[in-house]
């Protein structure tokens, strides 16, 4: 996860061989080549690639040793994007092979983060300006909900959160290929999980005058629950199936037991239920006042209240079992089944887990995104395992590099993405009114072309760092 591998270039990306041969592969740099190491990376890695072993024909090449006690899964020893083709001995040298990338994994992250960055795209503006239009009737889908239910909109943070659980058996098990002890790798995760949840907090503050100490973020939701994804890593999928049920249990139970409160001031009514439901009303629950009395721990100008939106800190709780979710998938595609046992089984589940999502939704919780309830967790849960079954499938499967490559290059810079869209976003429009025609930017499509400007901006410059081998880490 440190060290970024050799990435395929763009015109491979484009126009990819259907397998590897002489003519498609680059030989190794000399011993006295200097290997530029980027000095950045993402915080959702980008899967890594085979390094090419030679074979020689004088002495075997002896096995690694593995480390079972980190990873318990029989599988935990492959590659962590592909499977490793060992090539045969024979009497003249072998030619190095190598295997592709999983750019599914990283076309998915980056459709992700272009979601997110286009702001819908300017259609929810269009919607409000043209109410008896297309445009009216397509806004609700890139809208949060007020506070029951969920539409594609609201599944970029669930699935951006999914993909962090993907992708760590893919870079720890390169790093215990690399020889590095469970206590490196723990403390690796407690200094990821720390600098997350204080990005967070950066972006949560942005103008204001003073820190905000708020942890709602999806970064710091990510940083709160990232060192208890690491312990469920080394369990295996056994206990990682356990704790999750003990974790939702828990945490329903929790919100079920706990007192009701007064209804709090919101200007969403429909974040008040009545009846048992009343639990998981909107500032009156048992986050909510967990919050009341955290966060006042902090400076603040003001005392906190309430959430404007009804986020709470403690969504980080479940939130582990979304990110488990991810990690549990990412096993499953490193494992050596075929395409097709890989597509039906992560479709399956999906389908499996989104039910009952929606069935725990009409009985035990309302699923609810902004408090980040169990029903929420397995509808939502659902729904990104099968749009990353989908991806799969039409990348590895049907092989549609085409579709695979602008979103590979956003995806492989995704926290970079993230940040530009917190703090750049605004600057990059006025940059962009001041030096284009203005006229650019008037009349009926104006915020769709906005939106669009803003949006191409970024994706020149992942596309930039791309070519420059350049890619934020932590």
């Amino acid at each position: 996860m440190d060290d970024l591998p050799e990435l395929p270039t763009l015109a491979a990306l484009e126009n990819p061989a259907p397998s590897a041969s002489k003519s498609t592969l680059r030989p190794l740099p000399p011993a006295s080549t200097p290997v530029v190491t980027p000095i950045i990376n993402e915080v959702l890695p980008a899967p890594a690639t085979i390094t090419v072993k030679p074979e020689t024909t004088t002495k075997p090449v002896p096995p690694a040793v593995s480390a079972p006690s980190l990873d318990l899964q029989p599988w935990s020893s492959m590659s962590s994007t592909h499977a490793v083709v060992e090539a045969e001995e024979t009497s003249a040298p072998a030619t190095p092979r190598r295997e592709e990338r999983l750019l599914s994994l990283d076309a998915y992250r980056g459709a992700i983060m272009l979601l997110m960055v286009s702001g819908g795209l300017g259609i929810v503006q269009m919607g409000k300006q043209f109410p008896d239009t297309v445009w009216a009737s397509l806004a609700p889908l890139l809208n949060h909900v007020p506070w029951q239910g969920g539409v594609p909109w609201d599944m970029i943070q669930p699935a951006f959160m999914f993909m962090v659980g993907v992708s760590m058996p893919f870079s720890y098990a390169k790093r215990m290929e690399s020889g590095e002890s469970g206590w490196q790798l723990f403390f690796h995760a407690l200094g990821r999980a720390m600098v997350l949840v204080l990005l967070g907090v950066l972006c949560s503050s942005g103008a204001k005058d003073v820190t905000n100490w708020t942890f709602t973020n999806v970064l710091s939701q990510i940083g709160l629950g990232y060192v208890f994804l690491f312990l469920m890593w080394r369990t295996g999928t056994w206990g990682q199936l356990l704790g999750s049920l003990a974790i939702l249990g828990g945490y329903w139970a929790w919100f079920a037991y706990s007192p009701l409160q007064p209804p709090a001031v919101t200007t969403y009514p429909e974040g008040v239920f009545e009846g048992f439901f009343a639990h998981w009303n909107m500032n009156a629950n048992a986050a909510s006042a967990f919050d009341q009395w955290f966060l006042n721990r902090f400076p603040r100008i003001e005392p906190f209240v309430a959430s404007e939106g009804g986020y709470q800190t403690l969504n980080f709780i479940p939130a582990i079992v979304t990110m488990c979710m991810g990690l549990i998938a990412g096993r499953f595609i490193r494992s050596d089944r075929t395409h097709a046992e890989k597509v039906v089984g992560l479709i399956g589940v999906g389908a499996a887990v989104t039910v009952l999502g929606i069935i725990a939704g009409d009985q035990l919780c309302p699923i609810v995104k902004r408090i980040w309830t169990p029903s929420w967790v397995l509808f939502s849960g659902g729904i990104v395992t099968i749009l990353l079954a989908s991806f799969y499938f039409a990348v590895e499967v049907l092989r549609a590099r085409w579709l695979a490559w602008p979103l590979a290059i956003v995806g492989m810079n995704s926290i970079l993405v993230y940040l530009l869209s917190q703090f750049s976003k605004g600057w990059i429009k006025d940059r962009l009114h001041q030096h284009l025609e203005p006229d650019m930017f008037k009349g009926q499509f104006a915020p769709m072309i906005e939106s669009g400007a803003v949006l191409g901006v970024i994706w020149l410059l992942c596309w930039y760092l791309y070519r420059q081998r350049a890619f934020l880490r932590i």
